[in-house]
């Protein structure tokens, strides 16, 4: 499935428990600034509490983006998932998981060689799940070397922004409804950094700068519910989970946990004393 754009850094929107990330090396904090062109409607946002250290920005602070008259600034935490992936990738097998790589056109195709499946095939869902609710949204994003910027920036329109991360910087980004296009757009990538260097000047410095695209499997609500598929008297239990948009990495490990009660639902229901169940 098309990769989603890789701009989820943990900024304040969403919250994760950091213990979900014990033994896993490289994440970090970060400080961190979002900026308003006007005064927000709530200026503090519900995530205040979540986030480290939150506060409104000094005017001091304030003078470094002229064009800007409000911000908050606070410490999140910042997850590279190039890594993080990988990561719980081996951990799953440590656990004895077994992972089989296989192209489906049918979610009843894993029937009857499964006795429960979880859905997590994103933008694939409108085919498998026939979800035409599911759409992407197209993201465009550079990848610079520009080690000396420490700092978020995030524009309070959460469009324009700039993620510092151990190898590099990510500068971002779009949001097009509905475009499936892979394909780097110059244009974009163009408008993409002269947006960056009018919040941080510096960035006219950066060097090996790489274009990525991403597609983002969104969806109005997340998918979060199990599914009883029914064929010629044959049932088969489904867990959807998928529909997260941009909020993956931020989400993910609360999502995953109810998830997994939806599928210790469905294993009581299925379990007899004479059967096994095949996960």
């Amino acid at each position: 499935m098309p990769a989603r754009a890789p701009d989820q850094a943990l900024t304040g929107k969403t919250s994760v428990d950091a213990r979900a990330f014990c033994g896993f090396q490289d994440r970090f904090f970060r400080d961190s600034w979002q900026i308003f062109r006007s005064v927000p409607t709530e200026e503090v946002p519900f995530w205040a509490d979540v986030v480290l250290g939150f506060r409104k920005m000094t005017e001091a602070e304030l003078k470094k983006f002229p064009q800007h008259v409000f911000g908050h600034a606070f410490t999140t935490l910042k997850c590279e998932s190039p890594t993080y992936l990988p990561w719980l990738e081996k951990r799953l097998k440590g656990s004895g998981v077994l992972i089989l790589t296989r192209r489906i056109g049918d979610l009843w195709e894993l029937h009857p060689s499964f006795d429960i499946v979880v859905n997590c095939s994103g933008l694939g869902s409108r085919q498998l799940a026939g979800d035409s609710k599911i759409f992407p949204v197209r993201g465009q994003v550079l990848r610079v070397q520009a080690p000396w910027v420490k700092h978020f920036i995030r524009d309070g329109s959460g469009l324009t922004y700039i993620y510092p991360g151990i190898s590099n910087v990510i500068l971002g980004g779009t949001r097009q409804k509905g475009d499936w296009n892979l394909s780097p757009d110059a244009e974009i990538s163009r408008d993409i950094f002269s947006r960056c260097c009018a919040l941080e000047p510096s960035l006219h410095g950066a060097c090996d700068i790489r274009e990525k695209v991403g597609l983002r499997p969104f969806r109005p609500g997340l998918r979060l519910q199990t599914e009883l598929l029914a064929q010629d008297g044959r049932r088969l239990p489904v867990v959807h989970h998928y529909g997260h948009g941009s909020g993956g990495i931020s989400v993910h490990w609360g999502t995953a946990l109810e998830a997994a009660s939806l599928v210790g639902e469905c294993v009581r229901a299925l379990r007899t004393p004479s059967s096994k169940s095949k996960l």
